[in-house]
C-alpha cells in the first residue's frame, strides 16, 4: 500500500474509532437515563455495538502504527471527543474553563507523543 494511502486509512480509521466512542457514550448515556425498559435496551444494543465497532476500527491501524501512537490517538482523543461532542454538544452538559483546560492538555499531551515517532 503506497505511503498517502497507508496514512489516509490510518486517520480513517482512528476518525471512526472516535465517532464510533462519541456514539457508544452518548448511547450508554441515554440508555441510563430511560425511563423504560424499551428504550434502555434499544440504547444498550446502540452503545455497544458502536462500541464494539470502534475497537475493530482500532484493532485494524495496529497493523502499521505502534499501540503506544494508536492508544494515544484513541483514548486521549477520545475522552476530548466525548467531552466535547457527547457531553457538551449532544447531551448539554456544562464544560467548565478548568475542563477546557485539561482537553487542551491532553490534545497537547497527544501531539507531543505523535511527535516522538
Amino acid at each position: 500500500m503506497r505511503r498517502e494511502m497507508k496514512t489516509v486509512a490510518i486517520a480513517g480509521l482512528i476518525l471512526a474509532n472516535l465517532a464510533s466512542t462519541v456514539v457508544s457514550n452518548v448511547g450508554l448515556e441515554w440508555s441510563a437515563a430511560s425511563s423504560r425498559l424499551r428504550g434502555f435496551l434499544w440504547w444498550q444494543v446502540v452503545g455497544n455495538v458502536t462500541g464494539f465497532l470502534g475497537v475493530l476500527a482500532f484493532t485494524f491501524p495496529l497493523r502499521f502504527i505502534p499501540l503506544h501512537l494508536a492508544y494515544a490517538f484513541t483514548a486521549g482523543l477520545g475522552f476530548v471527543a466525548v467531552q466535547f461532542f457527547g457531553a457538551h454538544l449532544v447531551c448539554g452538559e456544562v464544560i467548565t474553563t478548568s475542563q477546557w483546560l485539561g482537553m487542551a492538555l491532553i490534545t497537547v499531551g497527544v501531539v507531543i507523543v505523535s511527535l516522538g515517532r
